[in-house]
């Protein structure tokens, strides 16, 4: 598929969001009774029984820079197992700690977690979730950090359906006053379990749903950073040293190589990096392009920043293009960790360890 017929895609997508229409199925009827099998069989040989294993990360981060009335920064992780950090044994392995510890460093302040993120969430949670972050109007969060859409795949989800649940999402809190950044859906087509054709049709169907999430997400005043490359070609090479221990999450590494993309994002919507670094840089092919076009190319290359920039254009919204640095982070455990956020009412997306 083409860039030009991905952005087409991507914008027939998040065009049905936004407008109430159908979604782009996975496969046709031929072949849903391979798909369910294939499906069936990787989710059993996934997690073999396992607990899920989330460690509560939440607390503060950089507490050496917390200086008399100057409040901590507020990072609150929202979406499915990918952004909780399921898979990994330290709170410090988590990707809102990682995140978190490295915006301390960054900005030489001190950096107060909280997730809400929940293992197996599908995009119909996030609504949950939002209210959960925004339950206190006196700490609304700084930055909010959603990782999302595995799920909706394997659970076969409309895109459409996916995309307006994300909209909404970011809305919600770029209206309450929080930066939001989006990890869209990782490469699924990775997944070592996964087969033929099961295997074409989720990173298909995967490269899709991310394009259309940027689109959607860009278009409510949130950036977004493609998740679907790192959880790809890095991942297929080094399956034993980037994939946890069920095959199916990342391991402390995976998770530090996720984070070390997001994290140049979330300081650019924090304000932290000076400005000549957010003017496009034409050697690394940065530039403005219309939001569809900008979506697809970012689906199909790992750690690429997708902004809003200009309102219109002859095809539409326009969007910033970045392929920023990628910047290292530290494993660090919070200096004052919190008890486990109160549990709410679970919603239908809610699963096992074996979902993300």
């Amino acid at each position: 598929m083409t860039s030009m017929s991905r952005a087409r895609a991507a914008r027939r997508i998040a065009a049905g969001a936004a407008y109430g229409g159908g979604g782009i199925g996975l496969a046709g009827a031929a072949t849903v009774g391979l798909l369910v099998a294939q499906a069936q069989l990787a989710r059993r040989r996934v997690g073999n029984g396992m607990s899920p294993h989330v460690p509560n990360a939440d607390g503060l981060y950089g507490a050496a820079y917390t200086v008399p009335g100057r409040p901590a920064l507020r990072l609150t992780m929202l979406g499915d197992s990918t952004a909780a950090g399921q898979g990994v044994h330290r709170a410090g392995q988590t990707p809102g700690a990682l995140l978190a510890s490295g915006v301390a460093a960054i900005a030489e302040r001190p950096v107060g977690l909280s997730t809400v993120a929940v293992p197996g969430a599908c995009s119909d949670d996030l609504d949950r979730q939002v209210s959960r972050a925004l339950a206190d109007p006196s700490r609304v969060p700084d930055m909010c950090v959603i990782m999302i859409g595995a799920n909706d795949v394997t659970h076969r989800m409309p895109a459409t359906r996916s995309v307006r649940h994300l909209s909404a999402a970011v809305r919600r809190l770029r209206t309450a006053g929080a930066e939001v950044v989006v990890g869209t859906c990782p490469d699924l087509g990775t997944i070592e379990p996964v087969q033929q054709p099961l295997r074409w049709l989720a990173r298909r169907a995967s490269r899709q749903l991310a394009a259309a999430q940027t689109i959607g997400a860009v278009e409510q005043g949130g950036r977004t950073v493609s998740l679907g490359d790192l959880l790809g070609p890095e991942f297929a090479e080094n399956p034993r040293e980037l994939f946890g221990p069920d095959s199916y999450h990342p391991s402390a590494e995976g998770y530090a190589t996720a984070a070390m993309a997001v994290l140049p994002t979330v300081c650019a919507a924090l304000g932290l990096w000076p400005a000549e670094e957010e003017r496009p840089d034409a050697s690394r092919r940065e530039g403005f392009l219309p939001v569809a076009r900008a979506a697809a190319e970012a689906a199909s290359e790992a750690g690429t920043e997708v902004a809003a920039a200009m309102p219109s254009g002859p095809r539409g919204p326009w969007a910033l293009l970045k392929r920023r640095r990628r910047r290292r982070v530290q494993e660090a455990e919070p200096a004052t960790p919190t008890a486990p956020a109160p549990s709410s009412s679970a919603s239908s997306s809610t699963s096992t360890s074996r979902q993300l």
